[in-house]
C-alpha cells in the first residue's frame, strides 16, 4: 500500500504542477488578448489618419511648389 501511495504521488504531483502552469499561461494569454483588443486600431481610424497625413503632405508639396516657382 505504501508503494502504491508513493507511485501515485510521483505521477499525480507532476501532473498537477504541469496543469497549474498551463492555467497560469492561459490566464496570461487572456490578459494579453484583452489588452490587444483595447489597443487595436480600427480600419476607419487608420483611414482617417492616412487622410490627415495625405492632406499634410499635399500642403507641404504646395509650399515646395511655391518656393520652386518663385526662384
Amino acid at each position: 500500500m505504501l508503494f502504491w501511495n508513493g507511485l501515485l504521488t510521483l505521477v499525480i504531483a507532476p501532473a498537477i504542477w504541469a496543469f497549474r502552469g498551463l492555467l497560469i499561461e492561459v490566464k496570461r494569454l487572456d490578459i494579453l488578448l484583452n489588452k490587444t483588443r483595447e489597443e487595436y486600431a480600427k480600419r476607419d481610424d487608420v483611414k482617417e489618419d492616412m487622410h490627415d497625413i495625405m492632406d499634410a503632405m499635399q500642403r507641404l508639396e504646395d509650399k515646395l511648389d511655391k518656393i520652386l516657382i518663385g526662384k
